[in-house]
């Protein structure tokens, strides 16, 4: 028998803070379960998907050792308590939960810990420490980009260099590839990995409440992120990412200084009647002036625009799937945008203007055929 009291609002946060890992649709079921593990006054809680699994740990009031899984319903319960400190009284024989509040008395039942999966030890690791604000800053600004390919695994994951003097994070659909990099200290020696989108989502959402320094630790088959209280434990992604560099065009003539907002509010007026498929928008570029066209024939529906831009280059048409252009553009923070291409059938590269102190970012963007 263990006994523990907690506030319903504190391991409420917890649960919900860890609880984006846990699948709607689970093969075992002990993966819709929390495995708690008691030490006397610190509370370890765990949610696990197999390939990733997220520890918190909570102060608490209790005297006691043990551990117990309990359903994921626990969160419902807790949504409808108000602020309060919760008593519960485990039976570690025979899985019986019972919770008591100031009004009343509930009772549900957890399973054996046993079936639990173990938290992955990441074995000789390679460790560094990165400031929280840095690494959200990298997910929220690659993750976008990655792609939903199971045939090509590797892509399904955003690519992260570690090297000597920096820190290079990349994703790619084919379609789009967001590169971040960020001058960093304390890497010994280069490495990198492939991390899958599900954790740098689950990581992405727990950094946005945490400060400090994050220490990250891998070796070639696990990586681990440990942020204030919570930890983070997922399986990498096995391959080789394909050669990013090989793909950005170096030589781009000519290039489109335009204010970043006011080309998002266009693109994003004209993209409404561009055809349904194919979300094409063409761009005519032309001295010092913009002109964004699209059109959907099958609803006899066009739209078009003109807007002031810096320009330095031939005259140039090119066409873009919309969507892709607006993700980028809302990704980006700066006042300005510079799109730098060659010709209407290479990628088009784009860059915030002028780029942050201390960061480098380079979108790039496939082009579409024009039907003329």
């Amino acid at each position: 028998m263990i006994k523990f009291i907690v506030s319903s609002n504190a391991l409420l946060k917890e649960l919900q803070t860890i609880s984006g890992v846990l699948n709607a649709n689970n093969a075992l079921p002990i993966l819709d379960d929390f495995l708690f593990r008691l030490n006397k006054e610190e509370l370890n809680i765990y949610a696990s998907d197999l390939e990733t699994t997220i520890m918190t740990t909570i102060s608490v009031d209790s005297k006691d050792k043990g551990e117990i899984t309990i359903p994921r319903l626990l969160i419902e319960m807790l949504k409808n308590f108000a602020d309060q400190p919760l008593t519960f009284i485990v039976d570690t024989a025979k899985y019986g939960i019972e919770i008591n509040s100031d009004s009343g008395k509930y009772k549900i039942t957890g399973h054996d810990s046993e079936e639990f999966p173990k938290m992955i030890a990441v074995e000789k690791p390679t460790t560094l420490d990165l400031e929280s604000d840095v690494l959200l800053t990298a997910i929220n600004k690659t993750i976008f980009a990655v792609a939903n390919d199971d045939l090509r695994p590797v892509m399904s994951g955003i690519y992260c260099n570690f090297s000597s003097n920096d820190v290079t994070f990349v994703a790619t659909d084919a379609h789009k590839l967001v590169k971040y990099r960020r001058p960093i200290q304390g890497v010994e020696k280069e490495n990198s990995v492939i991390i899958a989108r599900k954790p740098m989502n689950l990581l992405k959402n727990i950094l946005a409440t945490k400060d400090g320094k994050v220490k990250v630790e891998y070796n070639k088959t696990n990586a681990s992120f440990v942020a204030g209280n919570v930890q983070l434990t997922c399986r990498l992604i096995d391959g080789k990412y394909p050669n990013y560099d090989a793909v950005i065009p170096k030589e781009n003539p000519n290039q489109l200084t335009i204010e970043r907002e006011a080309f998002l509010s266009s693109l994003k007026r004209v993209s409404i009647l561009s055809n349904k498929t194919t979300h094409q928008v063409r761009l005519k570029i032309t001295d010092n002036a913009l002109t964004l066209t699209s059109e959907d024939p099958d609803f006899s529906s066009e739209a078009n625009e003109r807007m002031a831009c810096q320009y330095q280059g031939e005259n140039m048409e090119i066409g873009f799937n919309s969507r892709f252009l607006l993700e980028m553009l809302s990704n980006l923070d700066s006042d300005e945008v510079k799109l730098q291409m060659s010709t209407p059938n290479r990628a088009g590269v784009i860059t915030p203007n002028p780029q942050k102190d201390g960061e480098d970012i380079l979108m790039l963007v496939m082009p579409v055929m024009l039907n003329n």
